[in-house]
């Protein structure tokens, strides 16, 4: 395979010695010329589209170092988190990126990546409300309006733990917040690392304790269950934190 020199060849090859779940993804990718990275681009750091129709985020960042590791060209292709898990089944992209959590469910449909970060749900509300909205428990009553974007581990996480507040569904997650702040909901539980950085661009909102979140999840990028592609993936992430990478992109885009 003529990717390979870009990587440790030696745990490549003890993979490829066995055949197992050796698939056509990278036969594909290389036939192509290509790397299309499957991205929602409506969640920030990760990745947003500006109303040049660009991308840009952390992730976007990142598919930029993947495919230039690769030596392929870098194709975004648009996703959506309700359609992410039959998107990748349909072979609309070869990793999906953006802050995808892993979860069960996912798990049994593609392979994830070592762990690019963990993190954990936590609350954003306006400032005056921070010490109201601490705990699930005090969210979770009547006349507390949760806001959500679907399709998600933010819906999963509010469905399974909001019985009596009120859960709305905001389909786009970049104006969300600004029903926060417009008084039209009262706090929407997400990943901490999108509060840091929503807290950090509009006054009016606080993070709710999100060094200590309300559980943990890590997140990693998602592909068709290939082993040499994740071989690959793995090694070329593996080698992007060890060297700090990855901790300056996160810096850069969230502090």
């Amino acid at each position: 395979m003529r990717l390979t020199p870009v990587f440790a060849l030696l745990g490549l090859l003890a993979l490829s010695s066995t055949g197992a779940l050796a698939g056509p993804t990278l036969d594909a990718m290389e036939k192509s010329g290509e790397v299309r990275i499957g991205l929602t681009g409506d969640y920030r750091p990760f990745s947003s589209i500006n109303k040049d129709s660009q991308y840009a985020g952390l992730d976007v960042d990142l598919a930029r170092s993947l495919a230039g590791a690769l030596g392929l060209k870098l194709v975004i292709v648009k996703t959506s988190w309700p359609t992410l898990s039959a998107d990748l089944a349909a072979g609309k992209f070869d990793v999906g990126m953006g802050g995808i959590s892993i979860t069960e469910a996912r798990k049994e449909i593609g392979f994830f990546s070592v762990p690019m970060m963990s993190d954990g749900k936590t609350p954003i509300t306006a400032c005056a409300n921070v010490d109201k909205f601490q705990t699930l428990e005090q969210i979770d009553r009547e006349g507390v309006r949760v806001i959500v974007n679907p399709g998600g581990t933010n819906e999963k996480f509010a469905r399974a733990n909001i019985h009596h507040a009120t859960i709305i569904l905001h389909p786009e997650n970049l104006t969300i917040f600004d029903e926060i702040i417009a008084g039209r909901a009262d706090l929407m539980i997400t990943d901490a690392i999108e509060t840091r950085l929503q807290a950090k661009e509009h006054p009016e909102l606080c993070a709710v304790h999100p060094d200590a979140p309300f559980d943990h999840a890590e997140k990693a990028y998602f592909m068709p269950k290939d082993l040499e592609l994740k071989a690959l993936v793995d090694e070329w992430l593996t080698r992007f934190k060890d060297i700090g990478a990855l901790q300056r992109k996160i810096d850069e885009w969230v502090m």
